[in-house]
């Protein structure tokens, strides 16, 4: 899920652009991005029925892990006890959050999966500017995710598949905290780099054995695509847009974000929307842009 949310939260400071043309560049790098994510998810709906969302989850970060080692080489070898803890924590993190997230769209729609993770590093982010009006904000995303949870006739999915997109939520918010941190303390794309190669071995004794006996051939091509797809495209086009772009901006693009994953769910898993959902889905991202806002105020 790369800093992710960082700006949309509210929890770091605006950065200043060097550039317009920076800022529009930094702009598409997050469409991009979140468009990569959430069709990336929907894609991978194949590959969660094969491998089972936590064998599929350990396929694409081990993927993910082997072409960014390839391209930065990160010098292991060189970090110091800092950086390593630091990796490890966020690896950890990295892999918990995104088994968890893969487990809830296994079981619940993909746009009630992402407005439920949107409320993990909102609802941080609002209380930590402390107990004032912000607090609409997490209490409007909630209706929202009420109104996605129903489809006119009843509530659909499962508690599990809630309490797993609950999880992945507030691994995304311990994931903004931990991202910024690792960004500033290595050069490039080294830590993330470092951080996937943790959360490919972590990962490794939840997925590895319900994963590499059915692994043929053309799973390897599907994977290794979808690995590309998430995490290491938008992980990558994230970073890079948080350097071109203020955070506040960054943030209230990233708000789009349910938005999307409701038009991938229904595109490609041919996941319908009551009138009713499609008014939760817009207070969601109305929330989330409402949030990053007024922390810039």
């Amino acid at each position: 899920m790369e800093e992710r949310m960082t700006a949309e939260m509210g929890t770091l400071t605006t950065d200043t652009p060097a550039a317009f043309g920076g800022v529009a560049a930094g702009g598409l790098m997050c469409l991009m991005s979140m468009s990569s994510i959430q069709f990336g998810a929907a894609l991978s709906s194949s590959a969660i029925a094969t491998y089972g969302p936590v064998g599929a989850t350990w396929l694409r970060l081990a993927f993910a892990a082997i072409f960014l080692a390839i391209a930065v080489r990160p010098r292991i070898l060189s970090y110091s006890r800092a950086q390593w803890t630091s990796a490890l924590v966020l690896g950890t993190t990295t892999a918990l959050m995104t088994m968890s997230f893969f487990s809830s769209i296994e079981r619940i729609p993909l746009g009630l999966a992402v407005a439920i993770d949107f409320l993990g590093p909102l609802s941080v982010a609002t209380i930590g500017y402390g107990l004032s009006r912000r607090l609409i904000w997490p209490l409007i995303a909630a209706f929202g995710v009420l109104a996605l949870a129903h489809d006119g006739e009843g509530w659909v999915g499962d508690p599990l598949g809630v309490l797993f997109a609950f999880g992945a939520g507030t691994g995304w918010a311990i994931y903004i905290v931990l991202t910024k941190k690792i960004g500033a303390s290595f050069k490039g794309l080294e830590g993330l780099s470092m951080s996937l190669i943790v959360a490919a071995v972590v990962a490794t004794p939840f997925g590895f054995a319900g994963a590499v006996p059915k692994l043929d051939g053309y799973g390897l091509i599907e994977m290794a695509g979808l690995a590309i797809l998430v995490p290491l495209l938008p992980y990558t086009l994230e970073l890079m847009a948080l350097r071109r772009m203020p955070t506040a901006s960054f943030g209230i693009l990233m708000s789009l974000e349910p938005a999307i994953a409701a038009l991938a769910g229904f595109v490609i898993l041919a996941q319908p929307m009551t009138l009713l959902q499609m008014a939760g889905t817009a207070l969601v991202v109305a929330a989330s842009a409402g949030a990053t806002f007024s922390a810039k105020q």
